[in-house]
């Protein structure tokens, strides 16, 4: 069966070209005719998905050409634009970044080949006019299966300056220009060490944030031609829909038969993708929402708990003086309760958080973190500390479990992502027992990751249920296991 959705990628020329920023706009303005607008996002970001989704007010999707098959990508596509009227695709860095340079894995345009979709190419064109054609043409030719089909020129200095950049763009390179938006420093979303401040921050200071995008959404409407850009989007083909591999219901059973899940969810811990959320529900778990700067104590009848990543340095203070659910965690893992943490979660884990805030990082617009400089208690279920330093790491990972876990059995592989800024010293590490050999990545220590505890399993490798498919039902069926 065919589906033909409107889509199109919202790309860059380069990283911090502006294409978040034309997504948001975008996607507001989309939602503001009374469209339904479905997000998504090139790579394994979980920052943009959170703005997508507050201002679509649909869940935004991850589409990843490394973890994923190109049948997985359309299918994870097709099922999120369900009931969608337009789909919108923010791309990651550069059009052609990808895993390496000798092809297009993991990059936007591998994902527009994959979904035959039309790209707007964001270019930052903040001091240039003529050689802006030049960037185009050099995109265009690069690879010809890639249909760049509109240009949206960012950081305008004047409407003379505009009229220059766009003059050349369609001269010398034959795509028409959409848009111009002029250079405005409020029409940002404040940065922070390997992002976007979080949606769910934003979200905590409404007034502002709202301002902001409106002053976005007000922006796009006004530089971008919406009648072409809805052109460019219907000259997408139809899609084949492939066979449905992940995606299918099983083990949902009865209300009485599901486990529940206690999914960490507040400022600090908001670090998830949306189909591995989907795919436990479709594994038979009742997810249950808790926030541990704010409860006091864990979800009744709670069977597993799910801490993903954040910033929990930010909120350091406020996760540890909330001492009753340092507590209730460690009273639920000392009942050999499930425990599944990643990055952010296996820091509040840990004995202690020392903290000193990061300044801002070369080629970003940082701003200094707002969190305390100091030591602060976490939970002390792993016996060691987190310290934070300037060395970033930003990795694909793909692992082996060098032992049976609440995730998978010995031998088994999977692929996934790290990102962090933080060193973990454990004590007594020769007695540390570690569920992963990382084959690429570097994991916590010397290349090993996925610290094992109990019925806990802790690690720096975010882990996506579309990518490693055995996580859902191995997450679920250990839930049950412990409840029995």
């Amino acid at each position: 069966m065919n589906r033909n959705i409107p889509r199109v990628v919202i790309a860059g020329d380069r990283s911090s070209a502006g294409k978040t920023t034309v997504c948001i706009g975008l996607l507001g303005s989309l939602r503001a005719r009374g469209l339904e607008v479905q997000g998504f996002k090139v790579g394994l970001d979980y920052i943009d998905p959170g703005f997508h989704t507050l201002v679509s007010g649909r869940p935004s999707r991850n589409l990843d050409g490394f973890l994923m098959s190109p049948e997985v990508v359309k299918e994870i596509f097709l099922r999120g634009c369900e009931g969608a009227d337009i789909a919108v695709i923010e791309g990651v860095r550069g059009l052609y970044e990808g895993l390496n340079y000798s092809n297009d894995i993991g990059s936007t345009a591998q994902i527009a080949k994959i979904l035959d979709c039309p790209v707007i190419l964001v270019v930052d064109a903040g001091s240039i006019t003529r050689s802006a054609a030049a960037v185009v043409n050099g995109y265009k030719s690069f690879d010809s299966k890639v249909q760049i089909s509109g240009v949206i020129l960012n950081n305008i200095g004047s409407e003379r300056h505009g009229e220059k950049a766009e003059r050349a763009v369609e001269e010398y390179s034959g795509v028409k220009v959409i848009g111009k938006i002029p250079r405005k420093s409020d029409l940002g979303i404040s940065m922070r060490h390997l992002g976007l401040i979080t949606a769910t921050e934003c979200e905590n200071r409404r007034d502002d944030f709202n301002n902001v995008l409106d002053k976005i959404k007000t922006s796009v409407e006004k530089n971008v031609d919406m009648k072409m850009f809805f052109e460019i989007a219907k000259s997408a083909c139809a899609l084949k829909a492939p066979e449905t591999r992940i995606f299918h219901a099983r083990r949902s059973g009865s209300e009485e038969s599901k486990v529940r899940i206690a999914v960490a969810f507040d400022e600090a811990f908001n670090f998830y993708y949306q189909d591995t959320l989907d795919l436990l529900a479709l594994e038979g778990a009742e997810l249950v929402y808790f926030s541990p700067i704010r409860d006091k104590k864990l979800p009744e009848g709670t069977d597993a708990v799910y801490i993903g990543g954040g910033f929990p340095e930010i909120y350091a203070a406020e996760l540890s003086s909330n001492t009753q659910m340092l507590n209730a965690v460690n009273d639920f893992y000392d009942g050999y309760g499930v425990i599944y943490a990643e990055c952010g979660g296996l820091m509040y884990l840990l004995e202690q958080l020392e903290y000193k805030p990061l300044q801002g990082l070369p080629g970003r617009r940082a701003e200094s973190h707002k969190g305390k400089e100091g030591s602060f208690e976490m939970c002390g279920v792993i016996k060691g500390l987190v310290r934070f330093g300037e060395k970033r790491v930003v990795n694909y990972v793909e692992g082996e479990f060098l032992k049976d876990c609440i995730l998978g059995k010995k031998g088994g592989r999977f692929k996934g992502h790290e990102f962090h800024h933080s060193e973990i010293l454990l004590e007594n590490l020769s007695n540390v027992d570690f569920a992963y050999k990382m084959l690429r990545g570097e994991g916590i220590k010397d290349g090993m990751d996925g610290i094992v505890s109990k019925n806990c399993l802790a690690s720096f490798a975010h882990l996506h249920a579309a990518s490693y498919t055995e996580f859902a039902e191995n997450f679920v069926r250990s839930a049950k296991q412990s409840s029995l």
